[in-house]
């Protein structure tokens, strides 16, 4: 058996003030044809799990690219086409396949394309027939669209915010599509629409026990998989939120009616399974009145992994206005005050301008007295068990606060991106975090309470501040809705 796999992952932001462009991704491009990138071989989530796979199994495994960036604005559609022609262009080379399996996202646009899932389904549907096996495994904050159901076999988001199963599901997903391409099921999908917007961590009841009551349905009663889409809120198109995709076993009619009894309680539950968000006053009124530390404070709306730049100064601000001491802030994506760190070397001090650099959602640049604690020129923290560098970084000490800056944007998922810069996060009694949900996994073990942050920024949940124009509406909670 010959097995086809690629992986063009990105979350577009329709409001990012951030360009997308190739150079986006080629920090994390694999070219498997020239050796590209093979180092990273194992942090590319999905993707090497389809590899991985299909060699145990003794198939003939066609490795095309695999590509990812940081969440933006709508990728240019030059780059775009050039990026996808080349899968498609390797999926030709590889013809005749017996199954196809992607790595994307659900929620990638570009000029011109409002579904680069969908259009990338579609031709690679039109090159390898209507019965070779297309699976595709999806963020749980996809969008799901019409033409990524016609042209797949099978979609499966993952199931987990943060999302820590992708491993998990890339063998669920390879284990359907084998048993599809030697007739043993034939999955149908079916999706139902949930016309609503949030962030809803799985990590909270009644949720939890919700996505667990959905994973145990798998395997039953001709019920093949479940994914309960969460969707990406920050897109603006008509086929944009949440919804339910069951793939069923043969029989539409049971798909489509488990889709819409799912959906409809998942619409009902949106009240009690959104991150109870408190205001930046609020929450260092809390932390300060925690007995002991470390406590997180997840500044959500500057999360560089929803489009966000990641370096707004609003938390910072806040905290050397009240005085905080013996706290840590991670991190703050500024190149520029990083060369300057590195151009005056450890232990200096130095007059610094740092953040509100990008956009309007950025706030004001902070300018400050820092000392040089700490600079690496390939620090690093982890994605749930892959490594993501940081780029060179600096710590610098700020009136007792300590602050990472990095030069690969990103949000923050460890606490090694404290503690490679020298920082100890245990004995912090504040540590504030730019992430929404994904700092979870690693931070939860270790802090004495989490505070998601209702802060300015460009991922603020007040969805009225965006001017969404192509959005289909009615939608929740920026409309009254009855399901």
């Amino acid at each position: 058996m010959k097995l086809f796999t690629a992986g063009f992952s990105h979350e577009t932001n329709s409001f990012s003030p951030l360009p997308t462009s190739k150079r986006s991704f080629e920090e994390l491009m694999i070219r498997p044809k020239t050796g590209q990138g093979m180092a990273r071989l194992k942090d590319a989530v999905g993707y090497a799990d389809f590899i991985r796979l299909g060699e145990e199994s003794q198939m003939q495994v066609v490795k095309s690219l695999y590509c990812e960036a940081q969440p933006s604005a709508p990728m240019n559609q030059k780059d775009y086409e050039e990026i996808r022609d080349e899968i498609l262009a390797d999926l030709k080379a590889a013809m005749p396949v017996d199954m196809v399996l992607l790595m994307l996202h659900g929620a990638h646009t570009a000029q011109g394309y409002d579904d680069c899932e969908g259009d990338l389904a579609e031709r690679v549907r039109a090159i390898v027939g209507p019965r070779v096996p297309i699976g595709i495994e999806l963020d749980l904050h996809a969008n799901v669209t019409q033409k990524m159901l016609a042209n797949a076999t099978a979609l499966m988001a993952c199931k987990e915010y943060p999302h820590i199963d992708f491993a998990a599901r890339a063998k669920d997903l390879f284990d359907l599509c084998t048993r599809a391409q030697r007739g043993e099921v034939k999955p149908v999908m079916a999706k139902f629409d949930v016309p609503m917007l949030g962030n809803f961590p799985t990590t909270r009841e009644p949720l939890r026990a919700f996505v667990e009551e959905t994973t145990k349905m798998e395997g039953k009663d001709g019920i093949l998989s479940i994914s309960l889409i969460h969707g990406f809120a920050w897109a603006d198109f008509p086929e944009m939120g949440a919804s339910v995709v069951v793939v069923a076993d043969g029989d539409q009619t049971k798909a489509k009616s488990v889709a819409e009894t799912l959906g409809r309680r998942f619409f009902n539950m949106r009240d009690q399974i959104k991150s109870p968000l408190v205001s930046l006053d609020q929450a260092l009124d809390q932390a300060m009145d925690e007995p002991k530390g470390p406590v997180v404070m997840a500044d959500r709306s500057d999360n560089a992994g929803g489009g966000a730049p990641g370096d707004s100064t609003y938390v910072l601000e806040a905290m050397l206005k009240r005085g905080i001491r013996d706290a840590a802030l991670a991190m703050i994506w500024d190149p520029m005050a990083v060369q300057a760190c590195f151009d005056a070397g450890i232990g200096a001090t130095i007059d610094l301008r740092i953040g509100g650099k990008t956009g309007k959602f950025s706030g004001r640049p902070v300018d400050v007295t820092a000392k040089i604690t700490a600079l690496a020129e390939s620090p690093r923290q982890f994605v749930f068990g892959a490594e993501a560098p940081l780029g060179r970084s600096a710590a610098i000490h700020v009136e007792g606060i300590d602050i990472v800056l990095n030069s690969i944007r990103q949000q923050t998922f460890s606490p090694e991106c404290f503690s490679e810069l020298g920082i100890d996060p245990k004995a912090k009694r504040i540590l504030a975090v730019k992430s929404a949900q994904h700092f979870h996994a690693a931070f939860a073990p270790i802090a004495s309470k989490i505070i998601y942050l209702d802060a300015p920024g460009a991922l603020s949940t007040n969805y009225l501040q965006y001017p969404f124009k192509r959005m289909r509406r009615p939608m929740a909670p920026l409309d009254p809705v009855t399901l």
